[in-house]
């Protein structure tokens, strides 16, 4: 047990670690490296850890890195009220770190729910934003309906995690009851192991979202036993409150930024995803992957990592890694 702890800690050590205090709000991060700035935002229910494989191989390539605890998550703050996890709060957040940063700009690096945390802010505020990578959700515009409601009409009759993530302290006390197992599940379910294994939740509506999850013993390799301890920890400390407030602000957000039916992603942008994420598939009879650049002005096309599922800076580190300093590179060249 001491030696895994001692290898945890070495790793994290070795990453500067500082808290931004921002208006009502603090946001915890790592940073690594020197040079411009790298903003990297985690989804839903990870870390800044999920990028530990990547921060340093962008690092070397001259930049400074900061992976970031989202509100609600990790070391960061983590409000009660609902609509303070609405887009616009989380946007603000990665503005108010570029300042405090005393940059211009950040290139920003999202995945899962930070994939459109990072896509809103280039959208919004393309002036403060060189760059935009976006991992497993691409870039897509306001529909005419708010995200909730859509799969309130398409899951009408079945369970679907967002729609029982509607009501507040419900999903909350599930999760909270074995937080190892919970992640656990979680984690198996989206990746390619589970992917492949078909592991689904019920299909019936008044299913808990663990029902039908399996627990693998072991867990895949692509996170050891250290790893998992991390996350565990992490969350025993935060509660899932706060992470799962995000999916109640989709008509909030729907409702508050009626400019996203407009706008496109007119800085650089990239985007990554995993073969066998289910993400992919979210609705029946499309492909979210096959287009991912649609509503991008400057796309630098895309990445798409066969053997990988929803965790693809996990699953494929070293595949996704050089995904993004390609794209990197690229980006500099072009500015030369």
């Amino acid at each position: 047990q001491m030696c895994i702890r001692d290898r945890l800690n070495n790793m994290i050590n070795e990453f500067n670690t500082k808290t931004f205090k921002l208006k009502n709000i603090n946001i915890f991060g790592v940073e690594y490296g020197e040079g411009p700035l790298i903003i990297m935002v985690h989804g839903w229910p990870e870390s800044w850890y999920s990028w530990r494989h990547q921060i340093k191989p962008l690092a070397k390539l001259g930049y400074k890195v900061i992976a970031i605890d989202v509100r609600g998550y990790g070391q960061s703050s983590k409000p009660q009220e609902v609509e303070k996890y609405d887009m616009l709060s989380l946007v603000g957040d990665l503005l108010d770190i570029i300042n405090e940063e005393n940059e211009e700009q950040a290139i920003l690096i999202g995945h899962d729910w930070g994939a459109p945390i990072c896509w809103t802010t280039a959208a919004l505020h393309p002036e403060k934003v060189r760059a935009v990578v976006g991992l497993s959700v691409p870039h897509s515009r306001r529909g005419n309906i708010s995200n909730s409601e859509l799969w309130r009409q398409i899951y009408k009759d079945n369970f679907f995690y967002q729609t029982y993530f509607e009501k507040e302290g419900v999903a909350e006390a599930e999760l909270e009851r074995d937080v190892g197992a919970s992640l656990r599940k979680i984690y198996y379910w989206i990746s390619a192991e589970g992917h492949d294994a078909k592991v689904r939740t019920n299909f019936d509506k008044d299913s808990e979202l663990l029902d039908g999850l399996v627990d693998p013993e072991p867990f895949p390799n692509w996170l050891t036993e250290e790893d998992l301890n991390f996350y565990i920890k992490e969350f025993k400390n935060s509660g899932f409150r706060g992470p799962i407030n995000r999916y109640r602000n989709q008509d909030r957000d729907w409702e508050n930024i009626p400019e996203l039916s407009n706008l496109k992603i007119e800085v650089p942008s990239y985007f990554i995803g995993g073969g066998k994420d289910s993400v992919r598939k979210f609705i029946k009879g499309y492909d979210f992957y096959e287009n991912p650049g649609k509503h991008c002005n400057d796309f630098y096309g895309k990445l798409i990592i066969d053997n990988a599922g929803h965790w693809v800076q996990q699953e494929a580190s070293i595949e996704t890694t050089k995904g993004i300093t390609d794209f990197l590179m690229k980006l500099e060249e072009n500015t030369k």
